[in-house]
Order: C-alpha cells, then sequence, then structure tokens
C-alpha cells in the first residue's frame, strides 16, 4: 500500500501529463513559458483571488510574501508551533523573529484565543497554517488582524482544493500560498508553489522579487530571489487541474470511511467537510505500538510532526514559550494512508490493523 498514491495518479494521467511536458520540450521555454502565465490565470480562477504568482516552492511563496510585505529584522510574526520547519523558517529568512501562539486540540491549528496575548510593538503579521488540509479560524484570526492592522499570510501549503464559509483556500485573507511538492493534494512532480493575493501593489511587488526584484530586465528596484516556478512543473500542474475537484471529492469520501470504521474509539484531528484532506490523521493515546502494528501489516504511517518547531534546537533562540497542546499532539498524532487512490477494502484493513493495536 502507498501512502500517497502518485503512482496510481500518473497511470490514471499519463497521456495529458506526457503531452503537457512534450510541449514544453518542443517550444524549449523552460523558464516563463506560456504553461506559466496559464496555469496563474487558472488558478486564480479556481480561487478567486485577483492574482497569483506561481514560485519555485511552497517555503519561497512564504518568503516572497513576507518581503512584499515589507517584512524586516525587528519585526515579529506570530504564527503555530505544531507545522513542518519551513512556517517558521520563511520569517527567520526575511529577518523577523516568529512568536508562536498554541493550537486547538481539536484541530491542531492556530488558537485565536491564543494569538491576542502574543501581539506585541513589533507585531506585523500573523501566518497560520491550514493544518493537514483544514484551514485554521480565519474570521477570527482576520479579525483579530484588521483591529490590530496587521497582514494575514495563510500558510495554504496542505490545503489547496478546501474551503471555508464558501472561499477556497488561499484566497482567505490578505495573502494566501500554496506547496506543489509531489505529495501535497495538487503535486507538481518537483518543486513549486504559488501566491495569491487581490492586492495589486502586492501582487506588483510579488512578481518583481520572485525574478530578482526587477521590474524590467536588468533593472532591479527590489531585494529579491530567485523563485520563479519552472514551465515544465507548470505543465505538470496544468494536466492535473481539471480533475482535481474529483480527486478531492475522493479524499473526503476516504475520510469520511476512515471516519465511519474509527467511529467513536479513535480521536482524530481536523475532520472538516471542506477539508482538502492532505492527511488523514489520529490521536491515539499511545503511537508506538499502534505504528509498529501498521509497520508489520506493510502499511506506511508517518508522524507530521514529531517536534514542535519552537522546541527546535535552531529555533530555541527565537521564543521559548510553552505550547502544551502542541507539544502533546507532537508526542500522539500519527498520520494514515490517505489519497483517491484507497479503495474501501483499503481503508477496512489500516482500520482494523488500528483498533487492533489499540485494544491489545
Amino acid at each position: 500500500m502507498e501512502f500517497t498514491g502518485l503512482k496510481q495518479q500518473y497511470q490514471l494521467l499519463r497521456n495529458d501529463i506526457d503531452a503537457g511536458i512534450r510541449r514544453v520540450l518542443d517550444h524549449g521555454q523552460y523558464i516563463m513559458g506560456p504553461e506559466v502565465a496559464e496555469l496563474e490565470a487558472q488558478l486564480a480562477a479556481y480561487c478567486g483571488a485577483r492574482h497569483c504568482v506561481t514560485v519555485s516552492s511552497g517555503t519561497e511563496a512564504l518568503l516572497i510574501s513576507l518581503m512584499a510585505l515589507g517584512v524586516q529584522a525587528g519585526d515579529e510574526v506570530i504564527t503555530t508551533p505544531f507545522s513542518f520547519i519551513a512556517t517558521a523558517e520563511a520569517i527567520v529568512l526575511a529577518g523577523a523573529r516568529p512568536v508562536f501562539a498554541d493550537v486547538e486540540r481539536a484541530t491542531g491549528n492556530l488558537d485565536p484565543a491564543r494569538i491576542a496575548r502574543r501581539i506585541g510593538a513589533r507585531t506585523r503579521a500573523i501566518m497560520p497554517v491550514s493544518l493537514y488540509g483544514q484551514p485554521a479560524d480565519m474570521d477570527a484570526i482576520n479579525g483579530i488582524a484588521r483591529r490590530h492592522g496587521l497582514a494575514v499570510i495563510e500558510d495554504g501549503a496542505q490545503s489547496f482544493g478546501a474551503s471555508y464559509h464558501g472561499q477556497r483556500s488561499g484566497n482567505l485573507s490578505t495573502i494566501g500560498c500554496t506547496s506543489f511538492f509531489p505529495s501535497k493534494p495538487l503535486g507538481c512532480y518537483g518543486d513549486g508553489g504559488a501566491i495569491f493575493t487581490s492586492d495589486d501593489d502586492l501582487a506588483r511587488a510579488m512578481r518583481e522579487i520572485r525574478v530578482h526584484g526587477q521590474s524590467e530586465r536588468y533593472c532591479h528596484t527590489r531585494l529579491g530571489v530567485g523563485g520563479r516556478m519552472d514551465t515544465l512543473q507548470c505543465a505538470v500542474v496544468l494536466a492535473k487541474l481539471p480533475g482535481f475537484d474529483d480527486e478531492i471529492a475522493a479524499r473526503r469520501r476516504v475520510a469520511a470511511a476512515y471516519d465511519r470504521c474509527f467511529a467513536s474509539r479513535v480521536e482524530t484531528l481536523g475532520g472538516a467537510e471542506a477539508s482538502a484532506w492532505a492527511q488523514y490523521t489520529i490521536v491515539p493515546p499511545r503511537r508506538e505500538p499502534v505504528q509498529a502494528a501498521l509497520t508489520a501489516a506493510g502499511i506506511p504511517s508517518v508522524v507530521h510532526y514529531p517536534q514542535p518547531i519552537h522546541r527546535q534546537p535552531a529555533y530555541l533562540r527565537y521564543d521559548d514559550v510553552a505550547c502544551p497542546v502542541a507539544e502533546l499532539l507532537a508526542q500522539r498524532v500519527l498520520s494514515l494512508p490517505m489519497g483517491p487512490h484507497l479503495s474501501q477494502a483499503d481503508v477496512a484493513r489500516v482500520a482494523s490493523t488500528v483498533l487492533a493495536a489499540l485494544d491489545a
């Protein structure tokens, strides 16, 4: 059993993906070729944002967003301690200090009730993560941001395809970012990402920053990076996008099947119907025996994430704060196979192995 089912997905889409790659090889515009603008237009329409700027990775999307906002040394950005390291990494790379607020027990997402007490004179932005495919409580977070004059950057690396109160992830705040890392709900075959905004000035700044700060060729008006998404990767995403909603619907059916198997016997994180279900994550009382049983049965599982960011050695210097919920979840969470490739029989096999381990 595969954890994400990328091989099965390619077999289904082989003709479209191969044709898209061949078109790029034929025209030879490997950087900023026509597929880049085509993908940006389609992604912006999908999310409902005015602008989409494709970039070289989800991490670069976060960094470019912070740079476009003018975040710099001495500034602070409030974020979650329970995420992949890239969330805080981008803040530090921008020269700012990550300030951590604890997460909700039920979702693992940034807890709005914890944010206000962490806002200070140097706070410039809030960066929530849409963990495992489910957006955070963005209405509450946006409300806090408005009251304090702050920008909000949604780290939606795991949630493209999800929605919140009828709006798509990526278009829930000042800026939305996503990743097209292969294992994401919508992935390419390397690194890639995108930024969404409806602010014309921010979009212009982002487009310049991703090409070394160029406003025109060899005219550098601002500090920038080499952050373009290459044309081949855009072609891969373009081939996947027409069937993406069907894949999201399949992910939701798989999640519902897991829910039925586990009923009230296994605690899970998230669970919103409109999640993109990048992961299906359980919170057993003890992770080790469950993971060992899955491994013995030939079923892959992954811990997302075993060490909260504020306890990582490289980040202790920035904010040595207690985040007990994040620390508890890091000790217990376990992600199970998830993807449109899973059958009902696959789900039943995984669930029965988990339940047997819990009953042992």
